[in-house]
């Protein structure tokens, strides 16, 4: 699997679609679990951020 360490997917943490995101987690878990273990932890910050984004927006509801 190719090494996107940019983190593109993860750049509209803003944008996450509530009913899609336990599927884009786990496909972003699989794709770090592909990764070299020197990667992972921007790549689990950039998720952790995500997560956070959108239980975050639960509040504003």
């Amino acid at each position: 699997m190719e090494n996107n360490s940019n983190g593109d997917s993860l750049s509209n943490t803003t944008d996450v679609n509530p009913e899609n995101l336990v599927a884009e987690v786990r496909a972003e878990l699989t794709e770090i679990d592909a990764m070299d273990v020197s990667d992972h932890a921007d790549r689990f910050e950039q998720l952790h951020n995500k997560l956070n984004s959108a239980l975050s927006s639960i509040d504003g509801m």
